[in-house]
């Protein structure tokens, strides 16, 4: 490891109040990961564990980094007895296999429960089931093998939600009836997303990099957008539900709308920009760590042994009152929602560590 990268680790610690970060390595299979343990105040750090082809190490670490601070967040704004953890595997997702995945859960078994993961990019829930093998401090397991399934659902719900309380907010009406929204990438959340908009009679868009999972929706009344008109449009909400940074410097002086609310995890690059264009063309931004904290939810309860889909979807239901919340101390402090979302989640954070 470099001394430059060195450094930069112990800044990212010092800046972001991380706990620990643990690199993870084994040369013989070609593991390299890193584990990013941000805050246990609240509980055991819980997110899930990705695998990407870094360009880097350093954006591999910038990606943890960010990573399990928003769970730290996501938690606290949920209400849940729970800190904020991420994992991500570095190297293609070709090079996995039951022996490279149960090596990777004997690092995560050395922490001692105080990091639990799950299922995110690139990660299936064989992985899943095979890690279970190895260590007891995974969740987000299929029924079949005493788990919740598939936490999509309730993710997609609490967006859903998530917007209509932005609209009840904006215009004192929840309803998305009429609403034109952009649903950018529709995969298990995405098109669980579209589901509830197109019943609800929305004007819905839709963008996948992959046109295979917008068959589904072949025959309803929904505009498939190819990559070049996504901007062409203004819309009520726009709704990022793929990977990241899709609000960044660059897609903010194009972006059309009212409302950005979506399920993809941390939204926004270059946020100073960002958060200064938002204010400037008077979007309201519902933070992502806010309305997508349904699959946290889901995994959650099945750590503390609760294996209950409507004990979820309830405690889901109230993302709806929480982004009320998240809108009125934004007004109230003059800030945006994206930091006034932060300082309530810290806010909870500080009084669990006074006590």
């Amino acid at each position: 490891m470099s001394k430059d990268l060195t450094k930069s680790i112990f800044e990212l610690l010092n800046k972001n109040d991380h706990e620990q970060l643990v690199y993870c390595c084994d040369k013989e299979i070609g593991l390299k990961a890193i584990i990013g343990i941000h805050n246990t105040a609240l509980g055991p750090a819980m997110g899930g564990t990705r695998m990407w082809n870094y360009n880097s190490e350093e954006e591999a670490l910038n990606d943890v980094v960010n990573l399990s601070m928003a769970m730290s967040y996501k938690s606290s704004l949920a209400g849940l007895n729970a800190g904020g953890g991420k994992a991500v595997i570095i190297g293609d997702p070709k090079i996995k296999n039951e022996k490279f995945i149960k090596r990777y859960a004997e690092f995560i078994n050395d922490l001692n429960g105080k990091y639990w993961t799950a299922q995110d990019v690139n990660m299936t829930s064989g992985d899943i089931i095979n890690i279970k093998k190895t260590t007891n401090y995974v969740v987000g397991l299929p029924k079949e093998h005493g788990g919740l399934g598939d936490s999509s659902a309730p993710t997609a719900f609490g967006v859903y939600l998530g917007m209509k309380s932005a609209m009840m907010n904006m215009t004192g009406s929840e309803s998305l009836e009429g609403k034109k929204i952009l649903v950018l990438g529709v995969g298990k959340v995405g098109s669980k997303l579209i589901n509830y908009l197109l019943k609800e009679g929305s004007l819905v868009y839709a963008y996948d990099i992959d046109p295979k999972n917008l068959n589904v929706f072949s025959g309803t009344n929904i505009k498939i957008l190819q990559e070049d008109m996504i901007y062409s449009n203004e819309y009520d909400i726009f709704s990022p539900c793929a990977l990241g940074g899709a609000i960044n410097k660059d897609s903010i002086d194009k972006i059309r709308c009212k409302v950005i609310a979506g399920a993809a995890n941390n939204q926004i690059a270059d946020e100073e920009i960002v958060l200064n264009k938002l204010k400037e063309k008077k979007i309201i931004f519902i933070p992502d760590f806010l309305i997508n904290a349904g699959g946290i939810i889901s995994v959650y309860h099945e750590q503390i042994g609760d294996i209950n889909s409507q004990k979820v979807m309830d405690m889901t239901s109230n993302i709806y009152d929480k982004v009320t919340d998240v809108l009125k101390f934004s007004q109230e402090n003059d800030t945006s929602t994206y930091n006034a979302a932060i300082q309530l989640a810290k806010n909870r954070i500080h009084n669990i560590s006074e006590k």
